[in-house]
């Protein structure tokens, strides 16, 4: 079996034939097997390892999709699914990475100048960048319409000055990723404008939001008059809610959405595999059924994402179900780790640990999912439009 895809440009690619994604699996277990790190829950943000990050580069798993003159494989969004749930599956720390390859760069190429894509493209291939998400903020949370931080014409460029929260390794990034508003909010979605930011640049100060386990991922980032050149506008000045909107398909539609807990689950697998329990046998069974159905349809957007698409609602569907499946992952996990007697698992009862500080969370970043069920009961009372 295979399936025909397209570059986002509209140009053809390769068919991507099963036979091939299962021979990429093997080639990217083999190579987790030779890496050295302690798998966890949600590493592909708590993960930061540059050092992993430079293997995975070198092996070419970074800008998979894109064009080969801006250093990319020119592969399709399938076979960069295939890479990615291993990478998810093994726990390993892809979050020097992640944020770049999954959304910025994508954006750069559907919206950004060819000066931009030549700065940054090569650069994210090489593992060279960290990006920061500069959306939420503490008055709009998930509101992305609502946002307050400011960016108003300088010479040479735009000022910025607000504030961002939750930001995820804001302390570690090369780079923030800033949605700042350039315009009046008439009506409110107008006015907003995407800017790519230099972390060192004078005016931003970045403190440190402690998750449960006092562990450091988040981060509230203050722009005062932070100077960005005119150049690092990405795409339209006041076009930047089309363009966050498409970009969040990127975010949401991931395999991160559904297999951040999938080292926990594992570990529940074997320790009923140790201890056979039928109740913990048929919880597990339920939550692998859900797990297959995550998996096809994150198989389609990327599909989809592959012929040109940005499937912002079904994106949606994946983030709203995704973060309900990790949630029930850990209230199952519990309940297994205690009839096989697998807390006294060292690893397992740290897996469970991760997941029990990550969950939360699952159901806010990439937008809150009250937030999206209304705009998934919206889009179906409109005949399903996007």
């Amino acid at each position: 079996m295979h399936s025909a895809v397209a570059h986002p440009s509209g140009r053809r690619r390769s068919d991507v034939r099963d036979d091939d994604l299962a021979a990429l699996r093997r080639e990217v277990r083999a190579f987790l097997s030779a890496a050295s790190f302690t798998p966890r829950c949600d590493n592909w943000m708590r993960g930061v390892d540059s050092g992993f990050t430079a293997a995975v580069a070198a092996q070419g798993w970074i800008g998979m999709t894109w064009p080969q003159e801006y250093g990319g494989g020119g592969r399709s969004n399938v076979a960069r699914l295939a890479v990615t749930e291993e990478l998810l599956r093994a726990g390993a720390p892809v979050g020097a990475h992640w944020t770049a390859d999954r959304q910025i760069g994508p954006v750069i190429l559907r919206h950004g100048t060819e000066r931009l894509r030549r700065e940054f493209l090569p650069a994210i291939c090489r593992g060279e960048v960290l990006v920061c998400l500069g959306l939420s903020e503490t008055e709009a949370g998930s509101d992305l319409a609502a946002v307050r931080t400011r960016a108003v014409p300088a010479p040479g460029g735009w000022s910025i000055s607000g504030a961002k929260t939750w930001t995820t390794s804001a302390h570690l990034a090369t780079h923030a990723y800033v949605l700042a508003r350039t315009g009046p909010a008439d009506p409110r979605h107008e006015g907003l404008t995407e800017f790519l930011v230099d972390m060192d640049t004078p005016g931003i100060t970045v403190r440190p939001i402690l998750d449960l386990v006092g562990e450091h991922h988040f981060n509230e980032v203050f722009l005062d008059e932070v100077f960005v050149p005119e150049h690092r506008v990405l795409g339209t000045v006041g076009a930047g809610w089309k363009q966050v909107t498409e970009q969040l398909a990127f975010e949401r539609g991931g395999p991160e959405r559904y297999l951040s807990t999938y080292p926990l689950l594992a570990a529940l697998v074997d320790a009923v595999r140790r201890h056979p329990d039928r109740a913990a046998v048929e919880r597990l069974g339920a939550l692998t059924g859900r797990l297959a159905g995550l998996r096809a349809l994150s198989t389609a957007l990327a599909a989809a994402i592959d012929v040109g698409a940005a499937p912002t609602r079904e994106a949606a569907a994946l983030k709203v179900l995704g973060a309900q499946f990790e949630k029930d992952v850990v209230e199952e996990g519990r309940y297994v780790l205690d009839v096989t007697g697998g807390l006294e698992d060292a690893t397992a009862a740290a897996l469970l640990v991760d997941a029990v500080t990550a969950v939360p969370a699952g159901s806010v970043r990439g937008g809150a999912s009250d937030v999206l069920r209304t705009v998934l009961g919206r889009a179906e009372s409109t005949g399903g439009t996007r």
